[in-house]
């Protein structure tokens, strides 16, 4: 089911996790850090239930969930290599608990040391906060963490802990696994108005605010706010470019969603 490259050292590497969320928050903030910790593609997930697609790129296919690694600086204790794990598709629910326990076998298999996973949230119509805010204060932000060493980092870098809910998707199967199995994990949650009726509406400013809260522990993405906030917006409309065009889709998914953020 994984398939990385045989070179590819993850021990005591910080793993990011970037599955489909609301408003292409984790996209944003995946294809960010590729740019700009200049992650090299090292492999991807191959399964039969996934979706039949690729992803299309500078005229390159890519696989729909696919792996990163680079090695740039970071403040982490054991880290000084980065792994990044991308995904533009909705993972079936039927697939999340496999895909989930295919993903943590490869982390404990490969010595990865901690592991964040980046996703958002829509807290409904009465949300304080829009993509239009110019609020950057922490409100907007949740923490969880699987062991009381990643609630203790949370609180480092000044992220608030979710104290009730609920959390579906890879995100949720994933954080539980993690929890079960003792592994060290934490998810980073921006609050999202990125999703409008059956519209999407990419939301660079959350995943903005998440690339500062991972100031602390990746001191080479550290920008200066506005700069930040550029660089969000154009690869927010890159994604969009990626995502706009659609060739050959399945039949069932004409009249529905492609599959893409659903």
């Amino acid at each position: 089911m994984v398939e990385v490259d045989e070179g590819v050292n993850a021990s005591g590497a910080l793993l990011v996790s970037c599955f489909p969320s609301v408003g292409f928050v984790s996209s944003i903030v995946a294809h960010y850090l590729v740019d700009k910790l200049e992650l090299d593609l090292v492999g991807g997930v191959r399964h039969p239930n996934l979706p039949a697609v690729c992803l299309v790129q500078d005229g390159k296919p890519l696989p729909p969930i696919r792996f990163y690694a680079g090695e740039p600086i970071c403040n982490m204790e054991k880290c000084d290599k980065v792994i990044l794990i991308a995904s533009e598709i909705q993972v079936p629910s039927d697939l999340n608990l496999p895909l989930s326990t295919g993903l943590i076998d490869w982390i404990t298999e490969s010595g990865v040391g901690s592991t964040i996973m980046v996703d958002s949230f829509a807290h409904g119509v009465d949300s304080s906060h829009s993509i239009f805010d110019d609020d950057e204060g922490m409100e907007s932000m949740l923490g969880i963490g699987s062991t009381d060493s990643s609630h203790e980092l949370l609180k480092g870098i000044g992220v608030p802990l979710l104290k009730q809910g609920v959390v579906g998707g890879m995100t949720g199967v994933m954080m539980g696994e993690c929890r079960r199995r003792q592994i060290d994990a934490m998810a980073i949650i921006a609050e999202s108005s990125g999703e409008i009726g059956q519209g999407v509406i990419p939301d660079a400013r959350a995943a903005a605010r998440i690339i500062g809260c991972m100031d602390g522990l990746l001191p080479a993405v550290q920008l200066d706010p506005e700069p930040l906030m550029e660089e969000a917006q154009r690869i927010e409309s890159q994604i969009r470019d990626m995502m706009a065009v659609h060739l050959n889709p399945p039949a069932d998914s004409v009249s529905a969603n492609t599959g893409m953020y659903g």
